[in-house]
């Protein structure tokens, strides 16, 4: 299932790498994982993760789709779960993502936001989201609404994350989609499109610079007096 034929490769935009990347952000392609909320046998925004996987790797991605199934409550496990750690290895290996959730009461699906608060801001030293590039989406059953996009773009910027301007709202998602779980063509499917498009432009004009567009004075000052600290505790 992994032909893309509602898609017309001759209009994508050609050769975004080329484009926009040179040196290092050459030797590989961009690295995309995509998150999903909800664990329904048909589930809509894992089909919208799945046809946005599809166009990923059409325009050059790599591309990972996290699981949610057996990843326990926050704080129900420790960190050591395996799927705790499998989310975590995603996060610090992608450079850019991908987040869908169905519209549940008005808001984010707490499948979704489970996946989120399983990831802390840092790990060690390691920053797993900070910097890195963020599509959002969203899929709602009646008519269309904006209220889960805007809440995980609030939760992207609260992670760290470069949250591209675009964006996805699927309404009514049950008809968008044919008996075999691909999505029909249509103008949501368009716009999905353009979404992963310029999350891949984003991607590849930031990946390079990701540590130096958000380093932070105040950061920088507090490590400069912890260190400050330690030396003087050994000069003691």
């Amino acid at each position: 299932m992994n032909d893309i034929s509602n898609l017309d490769t001759l209009l994508l935009s050609a050769d975004l790498q080329g484009n926009l990347s040179s040196g290092e952000a050459l030797k590989h392609p961009p690295k995309i994982l995509l998150l999903y909320g909800s664990l329904r046998e048909r589930s809509y925004s894992r089909l919208v993760v799945e046809e946005s996987a599809r166009i990923l790797r059409e325009l050059g991605c790599e591309t990972r789709i996290f699981n949610p199934s057996g990843l326990p409550l926050p704080d129900d496990e420790d960190e050591s779960h395996p799927k705790v750690q499998e989310l975590r290895e995603l996060m610090t290996w992608s450079e850019g993502q991908v987040w869908c959730s169905p519209e549940r009461h008005g808001s984010m699906t707490a499948i979704m936001k489970g996946q989120i608060d399983w990831v802390p801001l840092s790990i060690g030293a390691i920053r797993p989201t900070q910097g890195k590039t963020l599509a959002v989406m969203q899929v709602e059953g009646g008519s269309q609404s904006f209220n889960t996009v805007n809440q995980l773009r609030v939760l992207g910027r609260w992670m760290r994350m470069i949250t591209i301007p675009n964006q996805s709202s699927l309404a009514k998602a049950w008809l968008e989609f044919d008996d075999d779980g691909r999505m029909k063509d249509s103008g949501f499917y368009n716009r999905i499109v353009d979404v992963m498009e310029e999350l891949v432009k984003f991607t590849l004009l930031t990946r390079d610079n990701s540590e130096f567009l958000v380093d932070r004075y105040s950061e920088r000052k507090e490590s400069a007096e912890a260190l400050m600290a330690r030396v003087n505790q050994q000069s003691i």
